[in-house]
């Protein structure tokens, strides 16, 4: 009975929970200012020396070494980590030891200068994403930083102090922050300080008071961080307030390209949508003629992309040729109220006098949006606007399309000779000449051939069909017009005709795409169990990306391996199990950021991990390995729509796992319940027939004679027989219920189970005859044979007793296909109608007896089902024809399925 009471505790139950519920996450305060030796560092050690004065676990990470003594001086008494040694161009560089920070895991850590860039080789670019880490670790941090180093206000710094500050930090840090702490000081008292030697040395003192520190910029620069500390304090305050209808819709959108000062445009939308408490997207529009980007292009656009990312903008790709169709077209379907577009001052051309200017088409087009127009950055002039010309790069050349081309020209040459010696008119023979640039535009790559081919055709039917003939003189006046309306509609022919081409290759990417997303996304649906899913989505990424992937579906903390798949000219894909990859797909699984190759994160991995997150937590860890090159823009965002879709596969295979978990508790406390009312029903007549029994001959021992004292010995043999056989079946029962996936079989001689089976229930029972067929054939049965025989001694006493003494109980074992067939077989009164539904669920209701035990509930044929499932077999029960009842149990053969 202990055995079967073995329940979880709730107690254990409860702390597993709590186990698994992430921790909360740290706090962080900023101690902000507007310029250096303001006294953020000074303020940040009083704050922390109180704290610690007060019992709080309190650990200084790091502190930018300074020449201030009273600064230096807050330092005493605190606890301070030291700082780990970065080699850098033979500098040694002191650098914040994230890693022991992180071990000794402080209530409190301060950590000086949040905008720092860390030494190469640490696991973070930046020291922000270490006070990430920090904070995601349930640990608060203080630290400082200068209104300078807001990555939004980067243009409007430079602006105002024409020096470009390269260190930033992202907007989203400082407005996570639960608390943000100005430190001010009078520009003027900050200059006297300067002066005085209390910020820098006296010859970078000098230095900065004629570049940085000048009165002006001070004040400007306070301005904007006592406007910042404003604007973050109202935010809080309307936190709870509801926006009018007009904020509540408004939603920016920013248009971006290859120009620098796209740039300026993503950061002003940032600033103007956090006043707005707008939402906000960055849209680039992909021209259909790819090859007019050049790398650099490519590269700064890429840049322009992630800052927006970085700044919380939603990015959207899009295709065509005309900008202004596109992105007006994309307002109206996304309920735009407000678009952002640069503009910088070029040199007037003959082309800029008739081409509308791209604000002026937006507009036209969106009279009912606002167009904000943002001046590009006065006084630098390395970006040009890349001419929109036919030709950009090399031209494209080859042997085939030459070929094709000639031959075209050819036949319409032959063509028009052919009209005109029909005497047609010369405008037909134009007609032909326009429909073979046509038709070249078609069949070639790039408009080379449309170009030349437009200027041939024209010399061909001046050469060879206009007086004189033979030349290139034309006599009568109107054909110099004729050939130049006929060369310029060849050559715009020529142009749509490749413009469709190019629009065409990208529809059908597009939706190839889309495709693959949909029959992902199918095949996902259909998938069940983890490794299909996993099997299925590494499969698809292999094939479209012709990249090796690694898959971890478990934190490899745990030791578990991910699941790589090769691609197919990937020598050794091993590698994204070695110990340092597995290392980099932990530190996402704990931050659910990206990390790796082409991100700030562990930049030396050699792949780049992407967690499936759903509902705020990591589901598993994609791994895609960069031995061909960073992974671009498009990839990631392709790879994010197939996380997508993963995730929720992974979700309802979660939930589907969890149900099923639940299901099988539920059954074993079913099971448990059941039994445990069967053993106190069933244990309680044996054990008071024992009891009387023994007490009736203690207590009259001498008056008893020796026939009735044998019949209470015997009955008291009996009933302990009986407690014998149902420990053993409570044994077998707990036995299998403890892991069925774990039974273990090995092939065993049927007719050898069946003879132990009736040697034994003839010892039991001897007086009652048992009739054995079996087959002539040798039947190997994979099985536990301790457990079946058991299962056949339950069967037989059914038999036994609920059959007549002089008649036999039978015992058939018989091959039936790939299965084994044994039936016990008796003529006792059968099973009725109101007993079949309970047969093997030991769960009768009170008024129903049970057919396996002479005894209460009882629980035999239960578990007989039980260690019969466990095999993978199948145990039935009828009535026999006539008379009695007949239990079949089948159990697969070798080799069976």
């Amino acid at each position: 009975m202990d055995l079967m009471d073995q329940r979880p505790d709730p107690d254990e139950i409860l702390e597993t929970i709590k186990a698994g519920e992430s921790k909360p996450a740290g706090k962080l305060k900023i101690f902000f200012g507007y310029a250096a030796g303001v006294g953020k560092t000074y303020a940040m050690l009083d704050a922390a020396q109180e704290l610690y004065r007060s019992g709080v676990d309190v650990l200084v990470g790091y502190i930018e070494p300074h020449t201030r003594p009273e600064t230096m001086e807050k330092l005493k008494g605190l606890p301070i980590l030291p700082p780990k040694t970065v080699s850098y161009r033979k500098i040694e560089l002191k650098e914040f030891d994230l890693d022991e920070a992180l071990r000794r895991k402080p209530e409190l850590i301060l950590v000086d200068e949040l905008a720092h860039t860390n030494g190469e080789g640490g696991r973070n670019k930046k020291r922000y994403q270490d006070i990430e880490e920090l904070l995601a670790a349930g640990i608060d941090v203080y630290t400082t930083v200068n209104v300078q180093h807001m990555e939004s206000l980067n243009d409007v710094i430079e602006n105002i102090t024409t020096i470009r500050v390269q260190e930033t930090v992202p907007d989203y840090i400082f407005d996570r922050a639960e608390e943000i702490k100005l430190v001010d000081l009078e520009p003027e008292e900050l200059l006297r300080r300067l002066e005085g030697g209390k910020v820098y040395g006296p010859d970078r003192a000098r230095l900065a008071m004629q570049n940085f520190f000048s009165r002006e910029n001070l004040r400007l620069l306070r301005e904007i961080a006592l406007r910042c500390t404003a604007d973050k304090i109202s935010l809080e305050n309307q936190n709870q307030r509801t926006l009018s209808d007009k904020l509540a819709n408004t939603k920016m959108l920013v248009c971006i390209g290859p120009s620098p000062s796209s740039a300026k445009c993503i950061r002003w939308t940032a600033r103007a949508a956090e006043a707005f408490h707008a939402s906000w997207s960055a849209l680039y529009v992909e021209d259909t003629k790819r090859e007019g980007v050049t790398k650099q292009q490519q590269k700064t656009i890429q840049e322009n992309i992630e800052l927006a990312e970085k700044l919380g903008a939603e990015i959207v790709n899009l295709t065509g040729h005309d900008l202004s169709i596109v992105i007006s077209e994309y307002a109206k379907l996304s309920g735009i109220t407000n678009i952002v577009v640069g503009k910088s001052r070029n040199r007037k051309t003959l082309k800029s006098l008739f081409e509308e200017d791209l604000e002026d088409k937006l507009i036209s087009l969106l009279p009912a949006i606002e167009v904000h127009i943002i001046p590009g950055t006065v006084g630098k002039r390395s970006y040009r606007k890349p001419r929109k010309s036919l030709n950009v790069e090399m031209p494209h050349l080859s042997l085939g399309d030459s070929m094709k081309s000639l031959a075209i020209l050819v036949a319409a040459t032959l063509l028009s000779f052919g009209f005109h010696g029909l005497d047609v008119m010369n405008q037909n023979i134009i007609m032909v000449y326009i429909f073979s640039v046509l038709l070249i535009s078609r069949v070639t790559e790039g408009y080379v051939y449309g170009i030349a081919s437009s200027v041939i055709s024209v010399l061909t039917f001046n050469f060879f069909f206009t007086e004189p003939y033979f030349t290139l003189d034309a006599i009568q006046t109107g054909y110099p017009l004729t050939f130049l309306i006929m060369l310029l509609v060849a050559l715009i022919t020529s142009a749509m005709t490749v413009r469709i081409k190019a629009e065409a290759r990208l529809a059908v990417k597009r939706e190839h795409r889309t495709e693959v997303l949909y029959e992902i996304n199918k095949k996902l649906l259909a998938a069940r169990g983890l490794e299909t899913i996993v099997s299925l989505t590494n499969d698809y990424i292999t094939r479209l990306f012709d990249r090796s992937i690694v898959f971890f579906p478990l934190d490899p903390v745990q030791g578990e391996d991910g699941i790589v798949m090769q691609a197919f000219d990937d020598v050794d894909a091993s590698v994204l199990n070695s110990p340092d990859e597995k290392a980099v797909a932990h530190w996402v699984f704990l931050n659910q950021k990206r990390a790796g190759a082409g991100t700030d994160t562990l930049m030396g991995a050699a792949a780049f991990y992407m967690p499936v997150v759903s509902q705020g937590k990591v589901l598993a860890v994609w791994g895609i390995s960069c031995k061909k090159g960073k992974l671009d823009h498009d990839t990631r965002l392709f790879l994010r729509m197939i996380a997508s879709q993963a995730a929720m596969a992974l979700e309802r295979q979660k939930l589907s796992d969890e149900q099923n978990r639940i299901v099988v508790e539920s059954e074993k406390e079913r099971m448990r319940s059941t039994l445990l009312r069967a053993i106190s029903h069933d244990l309680r007549t044996p054990l008071a027939g024992i009891l009387g029994s023994s007490s009736a001959i203690l207590e009259n021992r001498k008056a008893l004679d020796e026939a009735t004292r044998d019949s209470l010995i015997a009955n008291i043999q009996e009933e302990s027989q009986w407690l014998i056989r149902m420990v053993e079946n409570l044994l077998s029962v707990t036995r299998i219920n403890e892991n069925a996936s774990n039974l273990v079989t090995k092939p065993e001689a049927a007719e050898e189970v069946v003879g132990e089976a009736v040697s034994r229930i003839k010892h039991r029972f001897p007086q009652r005859e048992i009739m054995v067929y079996v087959p002539e054939e040798y039947l190997e049965v994979p099985m536990d044979g301790t457990l079946i025989v058991q299962v056949l001694i339950n069967l037989l006493e059914n038999g036994i007793k609920y059959s007549p003494e002089d008649t036999p109980v039978e015992l058939h074992l018989k091959r039936n296909g790939d299965w084994a067939e044994f039936m016990v077989m008796d003529r006792g009164k059968g099973i009725s109608q109101e007993e079949f539904p309970y047969l093997f669920t030991g769960n009768k209701p009170a008024e129903h007896r049970s057919s396996d035990s002479a005894r209460g509930l009882g629980i035999g044929l239960s578990i007989c089902k039980t260690i019969i499932n466990a095999h993978g077999g199948e145990l039935m029960a009828e009535n026999r024809e006539g008379k009695g009842a007949v239990f079949r149990l089948t159990l697969p053969l070798k080799g069976s399925e």
